[in-house]
């Protein structure tokens, strides 16, 4: 059974930063994608960013240079950076996986991953 588990969610002050951690369990796929969602109450599961296990990265274009995907395989741990946050920043942050690589194109939409953690909480005041 694979299993996502976030941590490192918080709140923190406009300008700050936090680290986002996944890790997984019971996961032995050879290849790949893992990835980074957001979603605000009554609001569609919009994607941040994506690395799949040949290190290549995709992110949403409004949030380029500030947050940075990366993976660590040998923890089994996917990590988020999210620097200079924003209020527009608060949202449940989930991880998501699917086995294989996605083409760069779907690798942001959340029907393409059938894997999912439970979440952790961004607040960002102003």
């Amino acid at each position: 059974q694979v299993q996502l588990a976030e941590s490192g969610g918080g709140s923190v002050q406009s300008g700050g930063s936090l680290r986002l951690s996944c890790a997984r369990a019971g996961y032995h796929y050879t290849t790949y994608t893992l990835a980074w969602f957001r979603q605000a109450p009554g609001k569609e599961r919009e994607g941040v960013a994506a690395i799949a296990t040949d290190g290549s990265t995709s992110y949403a274009d409004s949030l380029k240079g500030r947050f940075t995907i990366s993976l660590d395989n040998a923890k089994n741990t996917l990590y988020l950076q999210m620097n200079n946050l924003k209020p527009e920043d608060t949202d449940m942050y989930y991880c998501a996986a699917i086995p294989g690589h996605l083409y760069y194109d779907f690798r942001l939409r959340h029907s393409q991953y059938n894997y999912w953690g439970q979440g952790t909480q961004v607040t960002v005041s102003s």
